[in-house]
């Protein structure tokens, strides 16, 4: 159907819908059982029967498999039947974690998803756009991505970058008229907006004509979207590190095999072995692990309200130095409430906090009715008008539908008894010029019922008085003089040192010209005054900024506000040290990043600054070697967050752009959120480097003590099965736990990782190797100690080493909960290591006491006096050290 051929009406009457009303919850959910969701085809997945297939495509588990269907042939039945199910098991494991892995990434994806503001049953709801249905009526605004195939109906200088589509880089302008123009291209559609396009300035509304693969996005079929494969740096370093290893793993493998022969051991006995050890100490799950331990990290911070958008975020999360923050609704509540009016010589104070339209207003501190005011009337009365916020009420709470300074401005008119509908009766909206970054103001053209037109304008105040040449001054007009600025630079200064956000409210009457655009409009304007309004700080950032600053991270305040409040709330948060400076926005155009780059340490408050100036701060930082997060909401923010090394955006005021250019959604749009996601990324790093500690250590000690024992000319200490369970047993569980550890006491009192730092910094390559040097020594040395006492009985020598190995690496893991010593934690403070640990040492005995599975794994029942030697050895590679240093710290 040509929908760019009809108009806006007879849309609405083909697809059944309402302009007023939107679609019921049941007719939508109707249509999406019919057509489906509003989503583009994406690549096939793997089949999960695949995906466990290639946990056996490893070449070692190949070999092992060969040699086990060898011992099969040879008649070894209950051996080869043994390994092949723990090879199988070890299979299964591996993939319930990838499985795990990729339905966390998925459940990031859905989250991070595009959401569209829908009318449905005539309340405008935010849905994710892949529940639009065509019939659907959406509105939208500068910064937003449409979701699905539009026919515009309503349009304020609205303009799209569709360069997806049609590949002109240029925005577009929009209307709402049908067009009639045979053989018209996209780029000729301009009543139509596209699924993927960018709104880039004004506003609209329009109803959903496509979804889908039928959109004209969907039918380009070099654009369907594919899931993209995330993986951070830690991932690539521990993937090239893992090659290292197996071929250290494989030599040391060979040795042991070559050395046990040329002491006599069997060829085939030490093939298996050998084979079984290479499986068993090759950290071939590394990744994996790593994977899953950053996937259930990430589902940890969305409970506290972040969503991370780049896996890699995580990571460089630990490393941040600087955050630079909005101070409008992250530092501060975003809860506006006008509290002082200035306008012609006169202030005013308005009582009454939050969306409550109950309030007085009082001149020198006497009750006043802005009825009998006519300049006071006016300033409440223009702030209406420029003005798209709408209050709503649901389930018997009042709703703000749009920015909270427009909602501010609502309430304090109706105040004084002003309605809506009241103005409609008297005036109409002509057009509107929403407001922008650049401009730093919003614009109306409204006319009253005997035709005469007047352009009303608020905004910045400086902005203002700079395209005002008028000022109403005791309810005239008179020239601006230096005087009047004078006077209302003092009432801007009085009202931000008192920490309240101002804005200036102009006017104009249109006489014998036609306005033509907005340049027309927003000049010559007659000044009417000021209305300050106060956002106080969330009270828990006072807490997150020093939490911070113990952690050695900079926080750095970046508003569009005048000088003297951004200093006051600084002040107020204990976010500007004695020596802190205040930078305002004209400063910094003046000076080039290489001259930032000298003063920028100093800076805490940047003020008066637009978006624009962010990116030049962000490089400003990044020049002087610090790791910087950098928060944003708008377009024009975007390059500043995609620049930043943690680009973070906000969930409830961000546009789609700013999101898409970030690494981190702040759900909440809290500064404390921030916080608590940065000791949230350094806690999942800790947590990967506790459990790399432990795999290795204990893959050390595993070839250690078969390495020594080949050397010594002893027999095998461990036979290829037991081998195969200590690694089955030993690596999944407690290593997974390791991954759930909670962050230790001081981990925000550490200053931020540098972001070079390599896998084994901070001495954890020498306690990999000390720790798995000793777990190998007591291994062997129980070992040898029963079997010297008996060698007729090999049999339980083995099980005492195969005991021994398995609590030694048990007991090592509650060492590797801490970056010092085994004291410094509480052993119960993990109970999910508990539970892992208690399950491996119930597998452990199953194999050594019940009957059926003893000649399975070629074990005898321990006799009780021996556990104290197994307890007591294998206590020794962790208390043994553990005590060093203790005496150390002590001294």
């Amino acid at each position: 159907m040509k929908w760019h051929e009809m108009g806006s009406q007879d849309v609405i009457n083909a697809l059944n819908t309402s302009h007023e009303t939107g679609l019921t919850e049941k007719e939508a959910q109707n249509r999406q059982a019919q057509i489906g969701f509003n989503e583009l085809k994406e690549a096939e997945k793997t089949p999960a029967i695949l995906i466990f297939l290639a946990q056996f495509k490893d070449f070692m588990v190949l070999v092992l498999l060969g040699a086990t269907l060898i011992s099969g042939f040879l008649g070894e039945y209950i051996d080869a039947v043994a390994i092949v199910a723990i090879i199988l098991l070890n299979g299964i494991m591996g993939f319930i974690q990838e499985r795990k892995a990729e339905k966390s990434l998925q459940a990031l994806k859905e989250l991070s998803a595009p959401q569209v503001t829908c009318l449905r049953e005539g309340e405008w709801v935010r849905i994710p756009s892949k529940e639009l249905v065509p019939g659907d009526y959406i509105k939208f605004t500068s910064g937003d991505r449409i979701g699905a195939d539009l026919r515009l109906v309503e349009t304020k200088s609205l303009e799209m970058e569709e360069s997806a589509l049609t590949g002109e880089s240029l925005p577009v302008q929009k209307t709402s008229d049908k067009i009639n123009k045979d053989g018209a291209g996209l780029g000729d559609l301009v009543n139509m907006a596209f699924m993927g396009t960018l709104v880039t300035r004004g506003s609209g509304t329009g109803i959903v004509v496509a979804t889908g693969m039928k959109t004209a996005m969907g039918r380009i079929a070099d654009l369907l979207q594919s899931a993209e494969t995330m993986i951070t740096p830690l991932q690539r370093r521990l993937e090239q590190l893992g090659k290292i290893l197996i071929i250290v793993a494989l030599l040391l493998t060979v040795l042991v095999v070559t050395v046990g022969v040329w002491h006599g051991q069997e060829l085939y006995n030490m093939f298996l072995a050998g084979v079984s050890l290479a499986v068993a100490a090759i950290p071939e799950g590394l990744p994996a692990i790593v994977t899953v331990a950053l996937s259930l990290g990430v589902q940890r911070m969305i409970k506290q309200h972040s969503i991370v958008r780049k896996l890699p975020a995580v990571e460089t999360l630990g490393c941040a130095s600087v955050i630079c923050s909005d101070k409008t609704g992250t530092l501060t509540q975003n809860k506006m409430t006008v509290t002082d009016i200035w306008a012609g010589g006169k202030a005013w104070k308005v009582s009454g906090t939050g969306f409550d339209i109950r309030g007085e207003f009082s001149l020198k501190e006497k009750a006043v009715s802005p009825r009998n005011d006519k300049t006071l009337q006016q300033i409440l009365t223009f702030g209406m008008f420029c003005n798209t916020a709408e209050f709503t009420e649901k389930d018997g709470e009042t709703r703000l539908d749009g920015d909270p300074t427009e909602g501010a401005l609502l309430v304090a008119a109706m105040k004084a008894g002003l309605t809506r509908d009241s103005l409609r009766n008297s005036f109409t909206v002509v057009e509107e010029f929403p407001f922008d970054s650049t401009r730093k103001m919003m614009s109306v053209i409204i006319e009253d019922k005997a035709g005469k037109r007047f352009v009303v304008t608020k905004g910045a105040p400086d902005v203002l008085m700079n395209i005002s040449k008028q000022v109403l001054w005791e309810e005239r007009q008179e020239q601006l003089t230096s005087s009047h600025e004078k006077r209302i630079y003092e009432a801007i200064e009085n009202m931000a040192s008192k920490a309240l956000r101002t804005i200036a409210v102009a006017f104009k009457p249109i006489v014998n010209h036609k306005i033509q655009n907005q340049q027309d409009a927003e000049k010559d304007l007659v000044f009417v005054g000021l209305q300050g309004m106060i956002d106080p700080p969330r009270p828990e950032v006072k807490q997150a900024i020093k939490e911070c600053r113990d952690a050695g991270i900079k926080t750095v305040m970046i508003t569009g506000d005048h000088v003297a409040t951004a200093k006051a709330i600084a002040k107020q948060l204990n976010l500007l040290p004695a020596n802190g400076k205040v930078m305002d926005g004209k400063k910094l155009s003046a000076m080039s990043v290489e001259e930032l780059e000298t003063v920028v340490d100093d800076i805490y408050v940047f003020a008066r600054v637009s978006p624009e100036h962010k990116l030049k701060i962000v490089k400003a930082f990044q020049k002087k070697g610090h790791i910087v997060a950098m928060t944003g909401d708008g377009v024009n923010d975007a390059p500043a967050i995609k620049a930043a090394d943690i680009g973070i955006s906000m969930g409830i005021t961000g546009t789609d752009v700013a999101k898409e250019a970030s690494a981190l959604v702040l759900v909440d749009d809290n500064f404390a959120t921030i916080k608590s996601a940065i000791k949230e990324g350094r806690n999942i790093y800790e947590n990967i480097r506790k459990f790399i500690r432990y795999l290795l250590a204990s893959n050390v000690g595993e070839i250690l003590v078969m390495l020594f024992a080949m050397l010594l000319g002893l027999p095998l200490p461990l036979i290829p099965i037991q081998i195969l369970w200590v690694n089955l047993v030993t690596d999944g569980l407690p290593a997974m736990a390791l991954g759930l550890d909670q962050p230790e006491g001081d981990l925000m009192s550490r200053k931020p990782r540098h972001p070079k730092e390599g896998v084994f910094a901070r001495s954890l390559g020498w306690k990999v190797i000390s720790r798995g040097f000793l777990i190998g020594s007591v291994t062997l040395a129980a070992f040898m100690f029963i079997y010297y006492k008996n060698p007729e009985n090999l049999a339980y020598a083995q099980t005492i080493a195969f005991a021994t190995l398995v609590m030694a690496q048990l007991i090592h893991v509650f060492d590797c909960r801490s970056e010092r010593s085994i004291f410094d934690r509480n052993p119960f403070g993990n109970i999910y290591l508990i539970g892992a640990v208690l399950s491996s040492i119930f597998l452990m005995l199953i194999v050594i006491y019940y009957p059926p599975l003893q000649p399975v794994f070629k074990t005898i029942a321990i006799e009780p006096r021996d556990w104290m030697l197994i307890l007591g050895m294998a206590s020794l590679p962790t208390f043994l050290l553990a005590g060093s240093l203790l005496t150390r710290k002590r001294s």
